[in-house]
């Protein structure tokens, strides 16, 4: 989905539309969006450059990182973005990144990318480990159970293959 900015002439516009999952879905993302998306936001204009200023919210399903089960995880993101043209883009390689750098963002052919914005704003969101609940215990290491739901009878014996050797020091010396 691509704004067009060319239909914005005033200084001051405003942009409100929900998206169906399936409209803003990339298979590469490592969530999957399970409700509307409704994105609102204001267009200010300032000749060829722009700001977005507004939020965007939906339902993403992540997989719990220990016990690997799919949970919802409720998104409502604002967002104040810079938008200049492409032309302005620095080329300079060794130039140190400023705070007003990371709000911006660039355009081409008089047009927004609607899916990136969206797509990046959920990536700002997704915590860094996502877990279904503060207390998931996770999965078995040995039979592979979900600990959350059921118990086993496993009993945890893990020993460093690095120790081998030395477990054979101590039996040497005895006989």
């Amino acid at each position: 989905m691509q704004l067009e900015l060319t239909r914005y002439r005033q200084p001051l516009g405003s942009f409100a539309r929900t998206f169906q999952p399936q409209e803003v879905a990339d298979e590469a993302d490592p969530y999957r969006i399970v409700a509307p998306v409704v994105l609102e936001f204001e267009i200010h204009k300032d000749k060829d450059k722009f700001r977005l200023v507004g939020r965007v919210q939906t339902q993403l399903e992540l997989a719990c990182s220990r016990c690997l089960e799919p949970f919802a995880l409720a998104v409502d993101a604002p967002f104040d973005l810079r938008y200049l043209p492409a032309t302005e883009a620095s080329t300079e390689v060794d130039r140190e990144i400023e705070e007003n750098d990371l709000e911006t963002s660039y355009y081409r052919d008089d047009q927004i990318d609607l899916n990136e914005l969206m797509r990046e704003q959920f990536y700002l969101v997704l915590p860094m480990k996502p877990l279904c609940q503060e207390q998931c215990r996770g999965l078995c290491v040995q039979c592979g159970i979900n600990l959350n739901v059921a118990s086993c009878e496993c009993v945890p014996v893990w020993e460093d293959p690095r120790l081998a050797p030395l477990k054979g020091l101590g039996k040497s010396r005895e006989s």
